[in-house]
């Protein structure tokens, strides 16, 4: 459940939060603190819907006290929230930057929806019916984070949040397709049925141990890149629209989720039972790449 950064340091692959510009350089020193809050905020949500032993409605239980917790943040029960909390090293440095910065509390509890969307699917082996569907998700997993750095950074409007949304909407379907090999014997599948039925699959076919690379197969994996590709491309102009380093960074994002899609291309299927991992002849790329941006 790896929400994706477009404003974050370019990862070697894009995984859980690591492509969040925790520490990174090339993030300005004073948004440092409110960008660890949040990452520190998604991060244990992220745990809590997919670390250790818990069942079901346990994990369930955790996610609705924390979103309930992060209701109180702002609010006249914000000190007696912060006394009872499980979570004070996480609500604690949050509050501080929700009141700085106002950041809105509505795109944190996106990501928990999110998250809780998850635990219950993956329990209950739902499948996604559709790419609308799919993207619903990404909207809530992926976009909101997006939008939190955009909004630290003061450039938003409404062009800017379509192209954020592209990007974190892309790195999220980039991540899914890279990590089929992993998903799948998890019970998580975010293959869309209707993708699936147009190009004549079945669902059951298609396991890691045991899928045939079929043209048809081979087909649906390439359409899935190409549109992703699209995304991306799509909200590329947003780096242009961010100062100094961050912009650059930001390059770095695009690149390293576009080198992604060539290696997924060039594996022709093959994501099914291996997962990539970006080598440092593909930094020297992804750089030479954003230098040409």
């Amino acid at each position: 459940m790896p929400p994706a950064s477009p404003v974050a340091s370019a990862p070697a692959s894009i995984t859980h939060y690591e492509n969040f510009p925790v520490a990174s350089w090339l993030c300005p020193p004073r948004l440092r603190a409110p960008i660890a809050a949040i990452y520190h905020f998604a991060r244990t949500a992220d745990d809590l819907a997919d670390e250790g032993d818990h069942c079901t409605e346990k994990r369930l239980a955790q996610l609705q006290q924390y979103a309930a917790d992060l209701q109180q943040l702002g609010s006249a029960g914000e000190a007696a929230m912060l006394m009872r909390t499980s979570w004070p090293h996480v609500f604690g440095p949050l509050a501080v930057q929700v009141q700085t910065h106002r950041l809105p509390k509505r795109l944190l509890a996106d990501l928990l929806s999110a998250f809780e969307q998850d635990v219950r699917m993956t329990a209950a082996q739902t499948r996604y019916t559709d790419m609308a569907q799919l993207l619903d998700y990404c909207r809530r997993s992926a976009n909101p984070v997006g939008r939190l750095l955009l909004h630290l950074y003061g450039v938003v409007n409404a062009k800017t949040l379509i192209q954020s949304d592209a990007i974190c909407t892309a790195l999220q379907l980039i991540n899914f397709w890279q990590d089929l090999s992993q998903d799948l014997p998890r019970q998580r599948h975010y293959l869309p049925d209707a993708d699936l039925a147009r190009h004549g699959l079945v669902r059951s076919a298609i396991k890691p141990e045991a899928a045939a690379l079929t043209p048809e197969l081979r087909s649906l994996l390439g359409e899935l890149n190409r549109q992703a590709r699209s995304l991306m491309i799509h909200g590329t102009p947003l780096v242009h629209q961010l100062p100094g380093r961050t912009g650059w960074e930001l390059r770095l994002v695009v690149q390293g989720g576009l080198r992604i899609l060539d290696r997924l291309d060039a594996m022709q299927g093959r994501n099914l039972y291996q997962r990539i991992k970006l080598s440092k002849l593909d930094m020297v790329a992804m750089l030479w790449r954003a230098v040409r941006m």
